[in-house]
């Protein structure tokens, strides 16, 4: 109860004039890690936003590159126009950064292997972009931390394990420990480095401590995370261990245990370990931790505790089913730490005391007010790019920002980026559509949509192979903001979930029911078809595309479906088949009266990556399109939506040479799918069109699997030039 309420509270926050509602952040800029480079250099090498931090006037921003063994440096003067300050070479993996003054301490990973680790810490100059001392540090760094008072750095000397080496289990040594080093004249003392012991602390692998993350209050004191051994400690501001404890366990109920395709969330855990990662101070007697979990745990949300090792609050599931609701769950998971929550920081926004909660797989960063530790509220869910690994929070100038460190690298693939959010008046720009509060409703991967012919307020959504072992239909009310998700309906054959679906296309008939266009694929005996349901989802009616048809497909099959006034359906196919000419795809004509196949040909831009057809609704006298490109971010280039004019439309029967539509250019999308100001989302899958002429679009986040999750919905009169985000 207490979470429901919550959540309804930040969908009503999400809702609130701008008059009544607390500030809300909002995503202004985003910075792809690759225009770091210097000209000429190789853009396709792997490249990350991992750890980062900024400097004192909040002026610039500085991330740790682990794949380009560099520090990046970002001028956010203008934060709604990031600028490129280039990479500094470390000479290793750098791992964490922190800033006092001109000067960047970087901790750098140079070990020759797990069993030899090796670092330093680099003194840079931020001016010259120089290194200008090295402190060895006697092991493999991780986290380094920052004294308030700006005396004191300290970093946590990991000396990770081999997770291939007896499954991981610890021991594996040598044992990791905490180095304190003070700062004098603005410059690292090193002769006085001091090292913390912290074997024999923890009960799992106690003589081989691992400490991950460390954080300094306004005392001076050091709070530990010791994640594999689910450990936590503190070293008072003298540099001994003043307390440690266990970090404990969580029964978890109400979610989802299976990587099965389906969002199920019934199952269960219990006695999970926390497995603390990120830890920060709230204040001199309390901290969180996010609780992502490494070798046995990983408890899918955060805690807050106090000093003395008792919890105030622990998120149990509400994290997870926060993001459950907006889309973000990341399935592919389920079965070992869901949606791994791993980045965390607290700062003072005013008088406003917030805890920053970066989820890594679901690619969502929660806000919460922690005013009141023992009861934190959830305010805003922040979309980010794919992996949110580092925080930053920049009070002074309503600042907030996310490194993200996953690079997909491929053709058309999404980048690591940086993501700056500005704090001010004004309503959440996301999420753009949530499911029901009143039930938890797990949904992804919206590739269809199609309006209720009973009511132009409602919309319905189809799923994709994301989620095909439970493949369903959403019930979308849009008269709210966000749109809200109020039911779901499985496809069903024979009382059980329908197998072997790639449900691409959904037209609501005018019974109650529904025509679905399934995308087949030949390598994984998907047949291409498409379906007829009933209200309830059941199949009543399967029908596979001509023998004949078949034999030239591939698996970029259909990819829409609408229903025409005729009483004809006619389906889009994505891309070429092999009967196509080069740059022509199909479109399909069936009459469910008469049984009989007809089509034309569909003429494709040219483009980078490939061009094809994602959607296809009818309104009027007009048939529309989504033709677009497969690539994403800076790659993109052509994302819009076409038309055909029905009196121009003469299919004939397959078979033999199909006739060549004219299509119009109707709409550029790619200024729209900007406007959410991170990179431009390539899956622009599902579009419907109300009797008035209200367009609604949608994109398919590929149920958060190498993706960022985001699902972008919005909608403008037909006709018009640009949009407003939804």
């Amino acid at each position: 109860m207490t979470f429901r309420l919550t959540f309804c509270s930040l969908i009503a926050l999400a809702a609130a004039s701008p008059a009544f509602a607390e500030p809300v952040f909002n995503r202004i800029s985003s910075f792809a890690t690759i225009d770091n480079m210097a000209k000429g250099e190789d853009a396709a090498r792997a490249t990350s936003a991992e750890i980062m931090t900024a400097t004192a006037d909040g002026m610039e921003l500085i991330y740790s590159d682990s794949p380009l063994k560099a520090i990046g440096l970002i001028d956010i003067a203008d934060p709604k126009n990031p600028k490129p300050l280039g990479n500094i070479a470390m000479d290793g993996e750098p791992t964490t950064t922190v800033v006092l003054g001109k000067m960047a301490f970087v901790g750098v990973n140079t070990s020759e292997s797990f069993t030899n680790p090796s670092g330093v810490l680099r003194s840079v100059d931020l001016a010259s972009k120089s290194v200008t001392a090295n402190c060895d540090l006697g092991g493999q760094p991780d986290s380094v931390a920052l004294s308030p008072k700006g005396d004191m750095l300290a970093v946590a000397i990991e000396n990770e394990r081999d997770e291939d080496v007896n499954e991981g289990a610890l021991p594996q040594m040598p044992a990791g420990f905490v180095v304190r080093l003070p700062i004098k004249d603005g410059q690292v003392d090193c002769a006085a480095k001091q090292m913390v012991e912290l074997t024999g602390l923890a009960e799992v692998g106690g003589d081989d401590p691992e400490p991950e993350y460390l954080d300094f209050n306004d005392n001076g004191d050091l709070v530990v995370t010791l994640q594999e051994n689910n450990h936590i400690v503190i070293i008072d501001a003298a540099g001994k261990v003043a307390t440690h404890f266990s970090a404990g366990t969580v029964d978890l109920d109400g979610i989802d245990v299976e990587k099965d395709g389906k969002l199920d969330f019934s199952g269960s855990l219990k006695a999970v370990p926390r497995e603390p990662d990120t830890v920060g101070w709230i204040d001199n007697d309390h901290f969180a931790t996010a609780n992502e979990g490494d070798w046995k745990g990983g408890s899918r949300g955060f805690t807050i505790w106090n000093r003395d090792g008792s919890v105030a609050y622990d998120a149990g599931n509400s994290f997870e089913h926060a993001l459950v609701r907006i889309g973000h769950y990341p399935e592919g998971r389920s079965n070992k730490k869901g949606v791994e929550p791993e980045a965390l920081k607290f700062a003072e926004f005013g008088d406003r005391k917030l805890l920053f909660v970066g989820s890594e797989r679901g690619s969502i960063i929660g806000v919460y007010d922690v005013a009141n530790t023992a009861e934190p509220k959830l305010t805003q869910l922040l979309p980010s790019g794919i992996g949110p690994e580092g925080l930053v929070a920049i009070p002074q100038r309503n600042l907030f920002a996310s490194a993200n460190e996953t690079d997909l690298g491929e053709d058309g693939a999404a980048r690591a980026h940086v993501m700056i959010f500005e704090q001010s008046e004004g309503t959440a720009a996301y999420p753009t559509i949530v499911s029901d509060t009143e039930q938890l409703i797990g949904w992804g991967a919206l590739s269809g949509l199609t309006v209720d012919p009973t009511d132009p307020a409602v919309l319905y959504a189809i799923s994709d192979s994301a989620h095909g072992s439970e493949p369903s239909i959403y019930r979308i009310e849009t008269a709210t903001k966000p749109a809200r998700i109020t039911r779901k309906i499985v496809v069903t054959k024979d009382g059980a979930a329908a197998e072997k679906l790639d449900l691409e296309g959904i037209a609501a008939d005018d019974q109650g029911g529904f025509w679905l266009a399934s995308e087949g694929n030949p390598e994984k005996e998907i047949p291409h078809q498409i379906l007829h349901v009933d209200p309830r989802g059941a199949v009543s009616q399967a029908i596979e595309l001509p023998a004949d048809l078949v034999a030239q497909s591939t698996r970029f099959g259909l990819e829409g479906i609408a229903l025409a006034g005729d009483g004809k359906l006619w389906m889009a196919v994505q891309r070429e088949w092999k009967d196509d000419p080069k740059g022509q795809t199909k479109l399909l004509q069936f009459d469910p009266a008469s049984g009989e196949w007809a089509g034309v040909r569909y003429p494709l831009e040219s483009g980078e990556g490939w061009v094809g057809l994602s959607e296809i609704a009818i309104h009027g006298d007009n048939m529309y399109l989504i033709e677009r490109d497969n690539l994403i971010g800076q790659a993109a280039k052509l994302k819009q939506i076409t038309s055909v004019a029905l009196a121009d439309l003469k299919p004939v029967a397959l078979g033999g040479e199909l006739p060549l539509v004219e299509k119009k250019v109707v709409r550029d999308l790619i200024p729209e799918l900007k406007q959410w100001n991170g990179y431009v989302q390539d899956k622009v899958e599902g579009m419907a069109i109300t009797p008035d002429g209200q367009v609604w679009t949608v994109t398919d986040n590929d149920g958060v699997d190498d993706a960022s999750g985001e699902t972008l919905m919005w909608s403008f009169p037909l006709g018009t030039k640009t949009a407003a985000a939804n």
